[in-house]
């Protein structure tokens, strides 16, 4: 696997600005930055062939993309996770051939590295775009009838020569891109699955030891540190191969977990927008119950897969918006790290501007929680509501909670929204597990994105009670000991 000799690593020359590492908090499962303060995921899936990001291809139009990049970071957008390559089409093969590494798409990569850094964003990155390498494998440069390494794509995670090749595609990019704090962290394997391996899932622990190991050795020469780690699943796979729970929650060296939410009768194909959040809050509790030690969790891909790409219909975006919207905070109400990143699943494959406006909600509403210091434990069936017209979704320790309630007696028959004229109920809320004292309640408006007020409450007994008077569709609450 030669490289070019033009395509020598130069990531030491290709940053000015830095930004500081991510790395996971030492008393939380959450995230902070190196220097200790709060960092939280916000943001989406995207790819280098997408809308959004098209003109960074042989630089076609790079003031779109550093535009876009601007407007993102400026609705609190904090982390995007992209794919190497993309290969739904011929022409953005990261290698060709194997070993290879395509100039355009080196300096495509240096280019985005660079404006994530000006514009404060991190990626998420992960190797391979699993899904369309395998649907399109005849075409692939690994493919052995290419003179790639690998005799069938059932062999990805079993073929020595394949694993040789992740390890160098690795190798080089964290020698030209690892220098930079614009890399929050490394998806090993997209969605690790059973048919990757001829049915099999015993061999998943030592492929991911082995493709770990050596991306650490690489960034602790280079760097003296590595970035964070993760392998990302999709979530049905934990029903039909539960052994897999043990690699992707308690490996001993992925530093957080990530599935994808992915469920046939609620979020893949959504007939209203309550249910799939009901739904992302018992499955960020599930996945909580796997890890056996505080680790930072989050839900790294979601949305109307079946919808989309099986029955070809774009969701209307007023209901697109609040789908959206509402799976956002019962995923961070319940426990997990930001609000959970969505597959946009729409076309044009972009995020629609109330998705954004959600996301900008969420960024102001983080900052009242002091994360470095949140030990959460999910409290989505412990609290106890006055009313069964409204679904709770809560986590909390000790001395902060995180509570968010929802509507779900005021449906359209028609259209699966929300009614707009609905009448507000009072809601009274008890939150157990805080020690007894004085706590700030701040109320969030989560679709203007604005504070609904504060009261100051006293706890006793380990439990909490706030009374809400009004409370017409959802309300948000951090709380804080004072």
């Amino acid at each position: 696997m030669q490289l070019l000799p033009s395509q020598a690593p130069t990531t030491h020359n290709l940053f000015t600005q830095r930004l500081p590492w991510i790395q996971v908090a030492p008393n939380a499962p959450y995230f902070i930055t190196e220097q200790g303060t709060s960092w939280t995921p916000i943001g989406q899936n995207d790819a280098i062939t997408w809308p959004d990001f098209a003109g960074l291809f042989r630089r076609k139009n790079m003031a779109a993309v550093e535009g876009h990049l601007a407007w993102l970071a400026a609705h609190g957008v904090t982390c995007l996770r992209f794919m190497l390559e993309y290969c739904q089409t011929e022409n953005r093969y990261l290698e060709r051939p194997v070993g290879r590494f395509q100039p355009n798409m080196v300096r495509l990569w240096d280019d985005l590295f660079a404006l994530c850094e000006r514009y404060g964003l991190r990626v998420l990155l992960t190797p391979y775009d699993t899904f369309w390498m395998w649907k399109r494998w005849r075409h692939h440069p690994y493919n052995q009838a290419h003179g790639g390494p690998c005799k069938h794509h059932s062999q990805w995670l079993l073929c020595p020569d394949t694993l040789a090749a992740i390890k160098n595609r690795l190798k080089f990019a964290t020698e030209r891109w690892g220098g930079s704090g614009a890399l929050f962290a490394w998806d090993l394997w997209n969605e690790i699955h059973p048919r990757h391996a001829q049915g099999r899932t015993d061999g998943f622990a030592d492929f991911i030891t082995e493709v770990s190991t050596h991306l650490r050795e690489v960034e602790t020469k280079l760097y003296g540190r590595t970035h964070l780690q993760t392998v990302s699943l999709f979530w049905p796979v934990l029903y039909e191969h539960p052994a897999v729970a043990d690699v992707i929650f308690r490996h001993p060296q992925l530093d957080f977990a990530t599935t994808h939410f992915y469920h046939a009768a609620t979020i893949d194909h959504p007939k209203d927008t309550v249910q799939p959040a009901i739904y992302t809050g018992s499955l960020v509790r599930e996945a909580l119950e796997q890890l056996h030690q505080p680790t930072p969790f989050f839900d790294s891909e979601h949305g109307p897969i079946h919808t989309f790409k099986d029955r070809h219909r774009t969701l209307p975006e007023a209901f697109d918006d609040e789908y959206f919207r509402h799976m956002q905070w019962a995923h961070v109400a319940s426990g997990a790290a930001g609000g959970g990143m969505r597959w946009p699943n729409r076309h044009p494959h972009v995020l629609t501007h109330g998705m954004r406006a959600a996301q900008q909600s969420l960024a102001s509403f983080v900052e009242l929680i002091h994360w470095p210091s949140f030990q959460r434990r999910n409290l989505n069936q412990e609290i106890q509501l006055s009313t069964p017209a409204f679904a709770g979704f809560a986590c909390g320790d000790a001395t902060q909670a995180i509570v968010w309630i929802l509507r779900q007696d005021s449906l359209k028959k028609r259209g699966g929204t929300m009614l707009q004229h609905v009448k507000p109920l009072p809601v009274q809320i008890k939150i157990p597990g805080l020690h007894a004292g004085c706590y700030r309640v701040h109320l969030w408006n989560t679709l203007t994105g604005d504070s609904a007020g504060q009261v100051y409450l006293q706890a006793t007994t380990g439990q909490l009670t706030v009374d809400l008077p009004e409370v017409r569709k959802d309300i948000a609450l951090a709380i804080v000991r004072v």
